[in-house]
């Protein structure tokens, strides 16, 4: 099973949303004249793949044909992969497989605390530590949605901190929504929340 879609800004707009709804891991691939911009509100917390068209996809060229080719390859490979790995008998497991997951939020600041706490558990438990730049934060919560990951420990709300006070790497209104859904265990801390981010100094708003 995978998913492979073709097109401009409006198929774009269109096939991604279905592509977000399947779960992490599936193969997704949208091939896309707006894969080289910013892809943030396509991609959002799935684990889309995004390639860029070269040319418009209206009609084949010399172009399109070989980055279609390219791409139906790539989906060709993903899927095959992932058929041959469902027939293994046993299933190949790695060393340490076994352990449940522990998600992790980490931003700047946090980071040696993170890497402690994953040090001291990581005999024990797998960690995904995820960055905590707005999509970080959505992308730990629709593996706990999708019952991937059991447990958090949320050392970095920052982004709830961008969302107050218009940074650039909000959380969404959701954030601690699919904790509150599951109701898995969870840790939850202040890091990071003293500080609002935004890029180069002229893009800070007056008022700070």
């Amino acid at each position: 099973l995978g998913l492979i879609s073709a097109g401009g800004s409006g198929a774009t707009a269109l096939a991604t949303p279905a592509m977000r709804a399947l779960p992490v891991g599936v193969p997704k691939l949208m091939i896309s004249t707006v894969a080289s911009g910013n892809t943030r509100a396509y991609v959002g917390p799935s684990d889309i793949m995004m390639m860029y068209s070269g040319t418009d996809v209206q009609g084949l060229n010399a172009i399109s044909r070989q980055v279609l080719a390219n791409g139906a390859q790539a989906m060709a490979g993903m899927v095959r992969a992932r058929l041959e790995a469902s027939k293994a008998s046993p299933p190949r497991r790695r060393a340490g497989e076994d352990r449940p997951l522990v998600g992790l939020t980490m931003f700047g600041v946090t980071t040696p605390c993170v890497q402690q706490v994953t040090k001291l558990i990581d005999d024990d438990y797998e960690c995904l530590v995820f960055h905590a730049t707005g999509i970080g934060g959505q992308s730990m919560e629709k593996l706990v949605d999708g019952g991937l990951v059991p447990a958090v420990i949320d050392v970095s709300t920052t982004e709830v901190a961008d969302l107050l006070f218009g940074g650039v790497f909000p959380a969404i209104e959701d954030r601690f929504g699919a904790i509150i859904r599951t109701r898995i265990p969870y840790v939850g801390s202040v890091g990071a929340l003293d500080m609002v981010n935004f890029g180069a100094p002229d893009t800070v708003p007056e008022r700070y």
